[in-house]
């Protein structure tokens, strides 16, 4: 077998195996919330369960595509689990949790100081940091003057979702919130023609953000 044969089936193999530890990461994670946030677990049907199974497992593959064995993976397999779990949970119940949302931060700022070290690349430190509180500060704005449904717990995910944007680059700080936006908007749009113009009182925006994040981070270099 030639050499760039065997790259690309060590290639294939870890990003199936990025694939395979996000799943093992989600399942983990699942069992987590079952325990510590009970009231927001519920009871999943299947279908419900093998989807967000294989919507952690898809992600975290792609993760692995777009970063390779780099010390910045796991931080964004953090996203990735986590962003999954509160999806489910703000699509269900409009609410992301503060012991969700804040860990969430705090392994990012760990794990990304981690990578910043092992580069020697500070300065994307510096800008995910000002990424948090640049996207934290527009989201409580438009919070406390609008009336788009948008509710704290957005706004506190704001944060670490401008963490993990600024640390890549400008560009996707700007494009993920951007896109955020307007697949909010979106979402919104079809919840009133689902409601026969009926607008709902609560808008899950946090799948929108989370969405739009990970779509910057896999597609913008």
């Amino acid at each position: 077998m030639s050499d760039p044969a065997v790259a690309d089936s060590a290639s294939l193999l870890f990003i199936a195996g990025t694939g395979l530890a996000g799943l093992g990461l989600g399942l983990l994670s699942d069992l987590l919330v079952r325990r510590i946030l009970p009231q927001l677990a519920g009871a999943p049907s299947t279908p419900l369960r093998i989807t967000t199974t294989a919507l952690t497992f898809v992600l975290s593959a792609l993760l692995g595509w777009r970063f390779g064995a780099s010390p910045e993976l796991a931080a964004y397999l953090v996203l990735v689990v986590t962003g999954v779990q509160l999806s489910r949970i703000d699509m269900f119940h409009h609410l992301l949790p503060d012991r969700l949302v804040l860990p969430l931060l705090a392994a990012g700022l760990v794990l990304l100081t981690v990578s910043a070290g092992a580069h020697g690349a500070s300065e994307n430190l510096l800008r995910g940091v000002a990424g948090a509180a640049i996207l934290f500060v527009l989201y409580l704005f438009m919070a406390l003057t609008s009336r788009n449904g948008l509710g704290m717990g957005d706004v506190k995910l704001a944060a670490p979702l401008g963490l993990y944007l600024g640390y890549l680059g400008w560009s996707q700080l700007f494009y993920g919130a951007a896109l955020g936006f307007v697949a909010g908007g979106i979402a919104s749009v079809v919840l009133v023609l689902k409601n026969r113009g009926n607008k709902p009182r609560e808008v899950a925006y946090g799948p929108s953000m989370l969405a739009a994040g990970l779509a910057a981070i896999l597609l913008l270099p």
